[in-house]
């Protein structure tokens, strides 16, 4: 049985397996034909499947008159693109918008509408580079975030005492400032490749830098005005070449990047934290294991740690890795029983660390307080959480030990000290650097 003699419903399905381009070529052959090919039913399936729209929207957000219409304007639209590229840009940018609309809104609406192919010369032509294809398509879609808006940054930071991070994507015209401005500090050759993509947006020096000749993006260590010393923030081994049809090699090192940073925000390795009415995206791993979660006599201790480019000092003799690392105690809702009594409250007294390097311990620390507090916990209230952090001789270690807490108060005790668990801890040199 030929195409012709097929029934409706089979034709529907044939039609859809084909795909647009498939679809289009049949429809060339009847009238029958024709008429399922454009169907709109058959045309809502191929945006959905390939650009993610319930609506006959066009890339500037207006409505077509069909879903047909709608697909085709997208392919005219990005039509210098390889379009499973372009699909696949689309996709990165939809589930982060999806996962910002749901718990970050104030972040979604600090991203700008798509740069133009013009936007995009404008940058080429006054930082004298060219952009990797992905990342142009990358701005296409959204043009990074407004400028005055850094403070709701979408890759997000953490902050430990003074220090206080949290990343931004620069918008094109940002790129330009921010890259003249730190390469003429940094005393670049006017022929350099490499172009400041995100920022932090805190006085703290934290730069993200795209190599346009290689694709990969790098971060600035405490050396970077110094020596000019980076580090590349996705792995080597994945910075593979792609080719567009005319042949040309194109790599795709800021996708990768954005691609994993939203996959961590879907799997809720990385959450929003509400700090003094301020919500930021921080961080710091929620889940095992790059969280540790440790319950001891209703006290549960989660402890996580991530890597601080911006202060590591690996140009010495005596490298420096450093890290930050958070601790969020609890008192559970049941209480702490200690010898057969229950109590509904507890309060930290002393902590002891276990700080190591290439599994060789390197510090024993015991001392009072953290942080110089010391937090008096309740059943079921929230997590007391703070931030410190650690420097290491090599690229990975880990940090245990235990806090000795007192029930009731430590004005008021009810019974004796007791410990509380902190489960084990990487601190270790990460695939991805954000």
């Amino acid at each position: 049985m030929g195409l012709e003699e097929a029934g409706d419903l089979v034709l529907h399905i044939i039609l859809s397996e084909l795909g647009p381009e498939g679809s289009a070529r049949v429809s060339c052959v009847s009238k029958r034909l024709r008429v399922f090919a454009s169907e709109d039913s058959l045309w809502s399936l191929f945006c959905f499947r390939d650009l993610n729209l319930s609506t006959p929207l066009d890339p500037h957000g207006n409505l077509s008159p069909s879903f047909k219409a709608a697909y085709l304007s997208w392919r005219e639209a990005f039509g210098m693109y390889p379009w499973t590229l372009v699909k696949r840009v689309n996709r990165c940018w939809g589930n982060l918008k999806s996962w910002l609309s749901i718990n970050f809104p104030e972040a979604e609406a600090t991203l700008k509408k798509g740069a133009t192919e013009a936007d995009i010369h404008e940058l080429e032509s006054a930082l004298k580079v060219k952009l990797p294809l992905p990342t142009r398509v990358l701005y296409r879609f959204f043009n990074g975030q407004e400028f005055s808006c850094q403070s709701l940054g979408l890759i997000g930071g953490y902050s430990l005492y003074s220090h206080v991070v949290n990343v931004s994507l620069l918008p094109l015209g940002g790129v330009i400032k921010e890259t003249k401005e730190i390469i003429r500090q940094l005393g670049f050759s006017r022929r350099s490749k490499y172009i400041v993509v995100a920022v932090s947006s805190t006085f703290n020096f934290k730069v993200f830098f795209l190599n346009c000749a290689n694709g990969q993006l790098y971060v600035g260590t405490r050396n970077l005005v110094t020596e000019g010393e980076m580090l590349p923030c996705v792995p080597d081994s994945l910075i593979r070449s792609v080719h567009d049809v005319s042949g040309e090699q194109q790599q795709d090192g800021m996708l990768l990047w954005l691609e994993e940073h939203v996959r961590r925000l879907q799997n809720g390795t990385i959450k929003i934290r509400e700090q003094e009415n301020t919500k930021t995206i921080s961080l710091f791993p929620e889940i095992p294991p790059l969280c540790s979660v440790a319950a001891t006599n209703g006290v549960q201790v989660r402890a996580s740690s991530v890597f601080i480019p911006e202060v590591a000092d690996l140009q010495s003799e005596t490298q420096k890795y450093w890290y930050a690392y958070t601790i969020r105690m609890s008192l559970l809702p049941e209480g702490c029983i200690l010898n057969g009594i229950h109590h509904s409250s507890c309060q930290l007294h002393m902590r002891h660390w276990l700080i190591r390097a290439n599994n060789a311990i390197i510090d024993d620390v015991n001392g009072e307080a953290v942080i110089g507090m010391y937090p008096f916990l309740r059943a079921g209230s929230e997590e007391f959480v703070y931030e410190s952090c650690s420097s290491l001789p090599a690229a990975s270690g880990s940090i245990e030990g235990s806090f000795t807490f007192v029930p009731g108060s430590l004005t008021d005790p009810k019974g004796g000290p007791f410990e509380a668990k902190v489960a084990e801890f990487p601190l270790q040199l990460p695939d991805y650097i954000f």
